[in-house]
């Protein structure tokens, strides 16, 4: 190999390294403004349910309700995943969300 050619190589692989690291640079620039927006939607994340929290509270409040016994809750969770919790359908996927009112009864009538 003649020396120009070595010298050219070597200047090939310079521009070559400088724009790898341009790259890299410009990567490590997105990231850092990705890991802010992050925590900036965690933090209004985590301020939106305290706030949730705080009407619902003021809700629950206002109009009287008593906080639900463990196993009415978890037969909440399950209504609001999609499934029926009454007697007569207990298990089958409600259709289209549609409201039960005998679900409804179950998890939050007076028995």
């Amino acid at each position: 190999m003649e020396k120009k050619d070595l010298y050219d190589n070597f200047i090939q692989l310079e521009h070559d390294a400088q724009g790898l690291l341009t790259r890299v640079t410009g990567l490590k620039n997105d990231v850092a403004k990705a890991l802010e927006r992050n925590a900036e939607l965690e933090m209004e994340n985590k301020h939106l349910r305290e706030h949730l929290a705080a009407l619902d509270a003021a809700h629950a409040q206002s109009t009287g309700a008593t906080e639900l016994t463990k196993s009415k809750a978890n037969l909440e969770s399950l209504y609001n995943e999609g499934f029926h919790v009454c007697p007569y359908m207990y298990g089958q996927r409600r259709v289209d969300d549609e409201p039960c009112a005998f679900c409804l009864d179950v998890i939050y009538g007076e028995h």
